[in-house]
């Protein structure tokens, strides 16, 4: 059974940093690409940022030059650092996977989602 769990949310003022983290148990972490969803209220689920399994990146135009995702495969876990955060940043954060490519489009996986609330 996949397991997907978040951790690392919470509440920051704008500008800040926070990093969430996601551990994975259940699948073969190490040859899957995973990523991060975010959902803002009234908003579709969109993706914020990819990571293959060869450690490959790609990001949302949003977020370019301030997030940054990367996996720890020893510990079947990937992060995803933001910083300079923005209160439209202001969302439900989602870990998945497998995520697919060519194009990009998201795994069966998800975890139960972090809260990450920027304030003005």
């Amino acid at each position: 059974q996949v397991q997907l769990v978040e951790s690392g949310g919470g509440l920051v003022q704008a500008g800040g940093s926070l990093r969430l983290s996601c551990a994975a148990s259940g699948i073969n972490f190490r040859f899957n690409a995973w990523g991060w969803y975010r959902q803002a209220p009234g908003n579709v689920r969109e993706l914020v940022a990819g990571i293959g399994s060869g450690g490959n990146t790609n990001y949302a135009d949003a977020v370019k030059g301030r997030f940054t995702i990367s996996r720890d495969n020893a510990n079947d876990t990937v992060y995803l650092q933001m910083n300079n955060l923005k209160p439209e940043d202001t969302a439900v954060y989602y870990c998945n996977g497998p995520l697919q490519y060519g194009p990009v489009r998201p795994g069966n996986y998800f975890g139960q989602g972090t809260q990450v609330t920027v304030s003005s």
